[in-house]
């Protein structure tokens, strides 16, 4: 399947000939230039579909950046949304809501952890993380203990704090000085952690497979040996979950892949479906971290967003979509291998984990030009890192639109130059 090459990579510029009819030129006239869309409008979906405003097909295989864990226009989370909108949406934490309630109880049940606060994206689940760390050993008296390990190629989120514990120093160019008390390490490298410890060091903060950076898994062994560092050091170990978590790598946590258990994860992408929800889940022994006052969240755990994700992680559940992501992931893994064996020329491997992979392209190759080119045929993806075409379909993909998807990004890679 294919449809017509688009006319350019971006918006055409506000003097272009473009009709005043046309949905683009509200975005060329009034939105913050900071993305870089094609020339075309999503107007609907369903499943793993997703239709522009002339009625293009294409399959989702990003799932709005590894959110839509559900697809599109699921029809209990249509319905739950319905539902729930007309009987109670928010109230702010101010007050309890019966939604919400559920939501903590069954969201800790599955993560293995033991309290949940609530926001409405990774980035503010990161930042409450974070203050969550500090403020933990700030309130035992030990106020040297703010320093967070984090990794180089990783990404936690835009916001300032978010932009600090990134170990990746584009996202942090032209903002300033960054938020103190944060050293970057080698991803993977445990001599390198353990060289890094000391006595001011509060927390270790990890992402058990790096997705923006270019989709790498932690090496074997690798989180085991950092829950061990920070034991012998009595500091935390944090797990950004927000891209691994929900079914995504064929656990309810990435970490669980690995067996370990963190000290606290934050949560969100998939635990929507694609209404916006975040969460900080964490151990008993932290629960007086964050005592009244000294953080909140207006939206946070609103009615109509805890009923969705209530739904969501009913839908996994009962649909086994965490074994779906494991079987769909290892089709996927090995079509993106035999893609870069028969184009050595222009891709170099595959990596991943689940329905959460990477196409390696070779050295030289464009990488936007390949995303480009993959679109052009009908197939939606994003990159990841500098050379990498990330895949993070909907939970519910199918074998069939697996193979669709492979054949179609094959098509559209032969067509490509060899790196030069």
């Amino acid at each position: 399947m294919s449809i017509a090459p688009s006319p350019a990579a971006e918006p055409p510029p506000a003097n272009a000939s473009t009709p005043a009819s046309s949905p683009l030129l509200a975005a060329q006239r009034h939105l913050l230039g900071n993305y870089r869309q094609p020339p075309f409008v999503l107007d609907r979906g369903k499943g793993c579909e997703l239709f522009d405003t002339e009625g293009r097909r294409y399959l989702d295989m990003y799932a709005g950046v590894a959110v839509a864990s559900l697809g599109h226009a699921h029809p209990r989370l249509v319905a739950t949304i319905a539902e729930q909108a007309g009987r109670l949406m928010h109230t702010s934490n101010y007050f309890f809501n019966a939604e919400n309630l559920r939501l903590a109880e069954e969201l800790c049940e599955k993560t293995g952890f033991d309290r949940a606060f609530f926001c409405n994206s990774g980035t503010e689940a990161n930042e409450a993380m974070l203050k969550l760390a500090r403020r933990h050993f700030f309130n035992r008296g030990e106020t040297e203990r703010y320093r967070i390990i984090a990794f180089e190629n990783a990404f936690h989120g835009r916001t300032l704090g978010a932009v600090a514990l990134t170990g990746t120093p584009k996202y942090r160019e032209g903002f300033g000085p960054s938020l103190e008390g944060v050293t970057h390490v080698p991803y993977g490298d445990a001599a390198a952690v353990r060289a890094a410890m000391g006595p001011d060091v509060a927390g270790i903060l990890v992402e058990p497979v790096q997705g923006e950076g270019g989709v790498l898994p932690a090496p074997p062994g690798f989180l085991a040996e950092l829950r061990r560092i920070a034991d012998e050091h009595g500091a935390l170990l944090l797990l950004d979950e927000v891209q691994t978590g929900i079914g995504r790598t064929g656990h309810w946590l990435g970490a669980m892949y690995d067996g370990v258990q963190g000290d606290a994860a934050a949560l969100a992408k998939g635990l929507g479906g694609g209404f916006p929800i975040g969460a900080l889940v964490l151990r008993e022994r932290l629960n007086g971290a964050l005592p009244p006052g000294s953080h909140g969240s207006t939206y946070g755990g609103n009615a109509l967003a805890s009923a969705t994700a209530r739904t969501v992680l009913a839908v996994i559940e009962e649909d086994k979509l965490c074994e779906a992501a494991v079987k769909r992931g290892e089709q996927l893994g090995r079509g993106l291998a035999a893609i870069a064996a028969r184009l050595p020329n222009v891709c170099a491997g595959e990596r991943g984990r689940g329905l959460l992979r990477g196409l390696i392209l070779a050295p030289g190759v464009d990488t936007r030009d390949a995303l480009g080119r993959a679109r052009d045929r009908g197939v939606l993806l994003t990159v990841a890192g500098s050379n990498v075409l990330r895949f993070t379909p909907p939970l519910i993909v199918s074998e069939a639109q697996i193979d669709e998807a492979l054949a179609e990004v094959e098509a559209a890679l032969a067509e490509m130059p060899a790196a030069g």
